[in-house]
């Protein structure tokens, strides 16, 4: 069988505000999603798809794409979804799906899927590189969203990220001198993005406030001192609070954390962002928080 990787994600800088082009800074991740092909001319207009969860299988089904109708699966919503990908596939490549060839598909998730590193802009990416189509475009009408985590998956590398006036991104070296200080601490539960994004286009913001956050991203990504980078994330933080009305993650659990706490990507969920401190494990651990990543467990640059 042949095989494609793309890395998972976690967005640094521009939460929300990426929707309407502010620049991105977001990073890859050392687990990420494989996926797996193989094709016979058999004549049977078939595809077998299987998904595993860290090597668990979750999902089964089995397609025929000759009249787009599921045969046999295990869970329905999720084979829908299958489907309706493998179609907007079949609409944009100029040899999938186009045959009466049997296709045998498996993905494997290598992270926990409550970790929001991007269950679904891997997959998007890699189906797109398989199927030789642009995973934008894939993504675009498929799930929709700013696009900075298929950037990632694409470039397997940081990336600093725009989808204004047009998508556009470029590789950064993003690799601090005070990395081996920075942490990651998992809430114990995933936040739904489009819930968030849905939020924060309710609101009324300026292209100013836009530029803001693009010059953080610009700041942040050159900042070479842990005290300087630390007020940056706090700014950060607290800006994006005042404009969507949430509190800070920093104010709800960890008021008293010696050092700052940075949201990433949708609030509420996932991963934040801190630095080590005098006993920050026992801090967190017993905060309830007892996933901890270090830059060099968690982040692949």
């Amino acid at each position: 069988m042949g095989e494609i990787y793309s890395p998972g994600k976690l967005m640094l800088t521009s939460e929300y505000f990426a929707v309407d082009g502010a620049l991105v800074l977001a990073v890859p991740t050392k687990l990420g999603q494989e996926f797996f092909f193989e094709e016979k001319q058999d004549g049977k207009s078939i595809v077998f798809w299987e998904a595993y969860h860290q090597n668990k299988l979750w999902l089964k089904a089995v397609i025929d794409y000759k009249n787009w109708h599921i045969l046999e699966t295990n869970i329905n919503q999720s084979a829908e979804f299958i489907l309706k990908t493998l179609r907007n596939i079949q609409a944009l490549s100029d040899t999938k799906f186009k045959s009466t060839d049997t296709y045998h598909l498996k993905t494997n998730l290598q992270f926990p899927s409550d970790y929001g590193l991007g269950s679904s802009s891997t997959l998007m990416n890699n189906l797109a590189e398989w199927s030789g189509i642009d995973p934008f475009q894939l993504n675009s009408i498929s799930l929709g969203g700013s696009g900075y985590d298929i950037a990632v998956a694409n470039a397997k590398s940081a990336v600093l990220f725009s989808n204004k006036p047009e998508i556009h991104f470029e590789k950064v070296n993003f690799n601090p001198k005070f990395r081996n200080e920075l942490i990651f601490i998992h809430l114990n539960q995933k936040q739904d993005s489009r819930e968030g994004i849905a939020l924060y286009k309710s609101k009324i913001k300026s292209q100013n406030l836009i530029n803001q956050f693009s010059d953080l991203t610009k700041n942040i990504l050159l900042c070479d001192e842990l005290d300087k980078f630390s007020e940056l994330m706090m700014i950060h933080e607290q800006s994006i609070s005042e404009f969507i009305k949430i509190p800070t993650v920093k104010s709800l659990y960890f008021a008293d954390c010696a050092k700052f706490v940075k949201s990433l990507g949708a609030w509420g969920g996932d991963f934040v962002m801190s630095a080590k401190f005098e006993g920050y494990e026992d801090y967190f651990w017993g905060k309830g928080f007892t996933t901890i990543f270090n830059w060099n467990d968690l982040i692949d640059c």
